[in-house]
Formats: structure tokens, C-alpha cells, sequence
């Protein structure tokens, strides 16, 4: 049985990280697997993992401490500033240095790497030998910087496996411009199965699921439920999740005194979000970017209908307007806000729009992801 390894950058909560133990739990009939995660930020990684799967920590004492040396900027304390920047700088340097040891020392057919830094370190020190893979979850988001390092990171990989089509298509053309010979790949990511029955989409809830970082935009979502809850005083918002904005969230939902109308879950175990979906009628994405979405097609699972800003770039490969959802151009408040309200007032649409979405769920199922995967794979290993 030839042998897998995954880069992690750690295994908390995310949709990097979920699509990592997602592959491995998926391939481990077929290979032996082991993630190698980076940083261990818990006792217990945050999505459950096959027994069969190898898990490798590299590094144990220290975490990244960004948020803390921020703090120490806004704050005005120039000795915990101090002492957060040497910090910093140790765990960069081991982040550095152990990942390039591992990568030189793996006895693996096939490394994968799931982070542009990650890519660079497996191109230049992975073994002739090995069938070297890239993983980009991120939409470049019209970066130029980034673009330029997603292709200079791929130089001496052999395939590079992207999220979308379209981001397939783009990143093809930059390498045919550069001349880099790795071939792009799409492959989506996957949801963990499609419930048997779908959401009666009678209850007053609204629902939203990420990280709460900038980036996933709730503190926008926020202010466009308070729109809709002046008009729709009996429908609720369902936050799951938890990050460095919490307190700016829980900030402006006091502001706008909707302390009774938001419910913030934390994070939650697979069974519960589900329970939380299947109790749910419009799904709402906020996100100022956004690779793929998998959040939209577990929603989708449920017979939810979504809408999202077309801002979230991987919603638009998801979202059809009028046929599953809605998507909200410039990242317009007050329409989002009426397009929910016209949900609200339109149960026979929603229904529609659901059953539409339930439907399309099922491209993103494990046998038709772990059958893209396995033919990549069988390239090489």
C-alpha cells in the first residue's frame, strides 16, 4: 500500500482543515495516510478523523500568537510587544525549519501540500521521486501578489488541485504564461453525505456558518438582519462559529439591541450544525471572499436555499440566481435584506428554491470527489 502525506498547517476549526481530514478519511481504504499538521492548537483536532490516519504534529509547545502581538500594538505595550515579536519570530523560524526536515525525511509516494508556503518547501526539497501536489483553497481575489505567489509556488510541483473550475481555468492560462509545466486540476471539495429528508423551510430562522474573521463578513451580516428584523421582527438569525471578531459581532448586536433575535452556537460538532440546517430557510454568506463555500452546499443538502454576496466568488459557481438561491452584486445591505424579506413572504418559493438546491448537492458527494481524487492520484502513485 503506497503512502500519503498531507501538509497541515494545524487541524483546529476551518474549511482548509476539514477538507484535509475529509481526503484523508476518504483515501485510507485505498493508501496509508498521514497528516502532517504543523501546529497542535488543541488536544483533539475539531473534526473527527479515520483511526486509520496517521496524525504527526511537528510542532507542540508553541502556537501562532498573531492576535496576541496585535493586541500588544492596539494596546500601547511595548514589553508584551516585545516579548509577542520574539515569540513570533521562534515559531516562524520552527514553522520553517521542521516542515523542510519533514518534507526532506517523508518516505511517502505522494506528498500534498494544502498552503502556498507549504508548496515552495515541497517543490524545492521533496524527493525526485516524489509526486508532488498542491492544494489552493483561496480565491486570489483579484490579488496580484498572491496570484504571482500561487504560480511561483508551483513551479516544481507536478499538479496543482483547485477548488473551482474557474479558478482552474484562470490559474491554466497563468501557468501557460509563465511556463510552468504543473497541470491544474479541478477537483471540489465534498460534503459528508445528503440528509434523506429535506428542511419544512417553515421555520422563522435565518442561518449563517464560518469563522468569525473579517474576511467572512458578520459584522456585515449584522447590520443586514437588523434591516430585516425591522420588517420581520419574528425570524431569528443562527450564528455558528466563533474567531477574532466575536466581540465586534456581539458589539453591534447589542448596538441594534437583537440580543433576543441572534443565537451564537460556537463552534459545533457535525450532528449538531446539521440539526441546526435541518431547522433552518434561508441560508446567508456575507463573505468578502470565498474559494468554494462548503458551507453552501451542506446548506444546499438540507433543501436551504442560499444567498450570498457574489463578492463570495466561489458562491458564484455554486448560486444560480432565481433557481437556488440568490446572489447580491457590490455587496448591497438594503438588497439583501429585501431578497430575504421576499423569501420570508414566499414559502412556495422557497420550496422551489430548495428543492433546486437539494439537487445540485449531490455533485458534491463523497463517491463522485473520491473518484476525481483517486484518478489523480492513480497518475502517479
Amino acid at each position: 500500500m503506497k503512502k500519503i502525506s498531507i501538509l497541515a498547517l494545524h487541524l483546529g476549526y476551518g474549511g482548509i482543515e476539514k477538507s484535509i481530514i475529509n481526503l484523508a478519511n476518504l483515501i485510507c481504504d485505498e493508501y496509508k495516510v498521514e497528516i502532517i499538521s504543523t501546529y497542535r492548537l488543541e488536544e483533539q483536532p475539531a473534526f473527527t478523523i479515520d483511526e486509520r490516519v496517521n496524525v504527526r504534529y511537528l510542532i507542540e509547545k508553541y502556537k501562532p500568537n498573531r492576535e496576541e502581538w496585535k493586541q500588544s500594538i492596539k494596546k500601547l505595550k511595548p514589553i508584551t510587544f516585545l516579548k509577542e515579536s520574539y515569540k513570533s519570530l521562534v515559531v516562524l523560524l520552527l514553522r520553517r525549519r521542521k516542515t523542510i526536515t519533514a518534507i526532506k525525511d517523508s518516505d511517502s509516494d505522494i506528498i500534498i501540500s494544502t498552503r502556498v508556503l507549504f508548496n515552495k518547501w515541497l517543490g524545492n526539497h521533496g524527493k525526485k521521486k516524489t509526486y508532488k501536489i498542491g492544494w489552493e483553497h483561496n480565491h486570489h481575489h483579484q490579488d496580484v501578489k498572491y496570484i504571482e505567489s500561487v504560480v511561483s509556488s508551483s513551479k516544481k510541483l507536478d499538479r496543482l488541485v483547485l477548488v473551482s473550475d474557474s479558478l482552474r481555468s484562470f490559474y491554466k492560462k497563468e501557468f501557460k504564461k509563465s511556463e510552468i509545466k504543473c497541470k491544474c486540476v479541478y477537483i471540489p471539495n465534498m460534503i459528508d453525505k445528503i440528509p434523506k429528508s429535506s428542511s419544512t423551510l417553515k421555520n422563522h430562522t435565518l442561518i449563517s456558518i464560518g469563522r468569525f474573521s473579517r474576511e467572512k463578513g458578520f459584522v456585515d451580516l449584522i447590520e443586514v438582519f437588523h434591516k430585516i428584523h425591522e420588517k420581520e421582527p419574528s425570524w431569528k438569525l443562527c450564528l455558528i462559529g466563533d474567531g477574532a471578531e466575536r466581540n465586534k459581532i456581539v458589539d453591534r448586536i447589542y448596538q441594534y439591541q437583537l440580543t433576543d433575535a441572534v443565537e451564537l452556537h460556537g463552534y459545533l460538532k457535525r450532528d449538531k450544525i446539521d440539526a441546526l440546517l435541518h431547522e433552518s430557510s434561508i441560508y446567508l454568506m456575507t463573505s468578502y471572499t470565498e474559494s468554494f463555500g462548503i458551507v453552501l452546499i451542506e446548506a444546499m443538502s438540507h433543501g436551504v436555499p442560499c444567498i450570498a454576496f457574489s463578492s463570495a466568488e466561489g458562491a458564484n459557481d455554486l448560486i444560480t440566481n432565481g433557481k437556488n438561491g440568490y446572489l447580491i452584486d457590490n455587496r448591497d445591505f438594503d438588497k439583501m435584506a429585501d431578497k430575504v424579506i421576499e423569501l420570508i413572504n414566499n414559502q412556495k418559493l422557497r420550496k422551489e428554491l430548495g428543492t433546486e438546491a437539494k439537487q445540485i448537492s449531490s455533485n458534491y458527494t463523497q463517491k463522485e470527489v473520491k473518484d476525481n481524487w483517486l484518478k489523480l492520484l492513480k497518475k502517479r502513485g
